[in-house]
């Protein structure tokens, strides 16, 4: 298939293979701030491959995995609501919340539907005007276009039965409080080239040139990844600090301007809390004040609600790359897909899941 099997191309992954065990010389740690990226290494064994120098650490770049436990709570209270219609992508169901998940709560009878974009969502909302629907909306700056036109065309249609739950998180004030916290191990980033696409990374030689990091914008097949890691490996072993584009077919300097111009129409910079990480100032998205009408923690009194996190699970610590996800005690015991303790083992791009599903751990080899 043009544009993707040569992306695949097995020869060219054991070229570049070849180039880097000539170039790295001494022990490097990578942390590929997507978990997408996570679970294409995994897939296809890149990590088993690389040369023992080259250490790849795991970041925080799964929208699923870092939206905070009282979001959860929140949609589960919004959701147990009559007269109320809750939708959301398929891997918020099985989050765990403090007692349940949306799916329990499906299963109780809750109208929960599954949604594949927020505009089926505002739908959704024009069909039964007599319901309240609230679309789940998370992600990074991938989703924050799609999100932000829900509420544009809900405002446009006048739909007054239509609200956003907002989780909205960004990438380099994350980056920012990785690179500043005093446990930090990561020497260099790939980045993520489907958050590039929409940004660009415009944003991102100022980070590069205040903690003296190399960074490669990365795709997300073996060809790409390995390209990424091989132009951070040539950085740190030259001592060059630069951001590089390693996704040029895919990503720009300046980004998609209109994605851009719709995001900040509708969405406004906020302190935002990661799961199992904290509030980090400035890291998040909320509504304007012109578009508070939409707001679903306010429609639905719900800001109230501060549930505290569960001690057996470090998530928190593999988003950050301070351990990986074998080195949690409940790992494969207490917490598994069937019965996950945090997000991580719950989303298609949880770190906790690919080492779970690729079988990367101590306890399933």
């Amino acid at each position: 298939m043009k544009y993707i099997d040569e992306y695949r191309d097995a020869e060219l992954v054991k070229s570049a293979l070849a180039e880097l065990r000539r170039t790295v010389t001494r022990p490097w740690v990578i942390m590929e701030i997507c978990g997408g990226q996570t679970h294409a290494i995994m897939r296809y064994g890149l990590d088993q491959l690389l040369p023992e120098e080259v250490e790849l650490v795991h970041g925080p770049g799964c929208p699923v995995c870092v939206t905070p436990l009282e979001l959860i709570d929140k949609a589960l209270a919004i959701a147990a609501k009559p007269n109320v219609i809750f939708t959301s992508y398929g891997d918020m169901l099985r989050v765990p919340g403090s007692e349940n998940d949306l799916f329990f709560m499906r299963a109780a009878g809750a109208d929960i539907r599954v949604v594949y974009s927020p505009l089926d969502a505002v739908k959704i909302a024009q069909e039964n005007p007599d319901k309240e629907v609230v679309f789940f909306a998370i992600g990074f700056e991938t989703t924050a276009p799609a999100n932000a036109m829900s509420v544009l065309q809900a405002h446009s249609l006048g739909l007054d039965n239509f609200s956003v739950l907002v989780s909205h998180v960004c990438v380099p004030p994350a980056m920012h409080a990785i690179l500043s916290s005093p446990n930090n191990r990561v020497q260099g980033f790939l980045a993520a080239g489907h958050v590039c696409a929409v940004m660009g990374y415009w944003e991102y030689p100022p980070i590069a040139k205040k903690y003296q990091v190399p960074i490669a914008v990365t795709g997300f097949e073996p060809v790409d990844i390995m390209q990424g890691i091989l132009a951070t490996v040539r950085q740190l072993e030259e001592g060059r600090v630069e951001v590089e584009n390693a996704y040029s077919r895919t990503v720009t300097f300046e980004g998609n301007n209109p994605a851009q111009a719709v995001i900040n129409r509708v969405f406004e910079a906020c302190d935002r809390k990661w799961r199992g990480i904290g509030v980090i100032p400035m890291s998040g998205w909320c509504l304007r004040p012109e578009f508070s009408k939409f707001n679903a923690e306010r429609r639905f009194d719900v800001a109230q609600i501060q549930p505290d996190e569960s001690p057996l699970c470090i998530s928190g610590l593999i988003l950050q790359g301070l351990k990986k996800p074998d080195e949690c005690p409940a790992f494969g015991r207490e917490c598994t897909p069937e019965k996950p303790l945090g997000a991580t083992m719950v989303s298609s791009e949880g770190a906790c899941a690919a080492y779970y599903r690729y079988r990367r751990d101590r306890l399933l080899v």
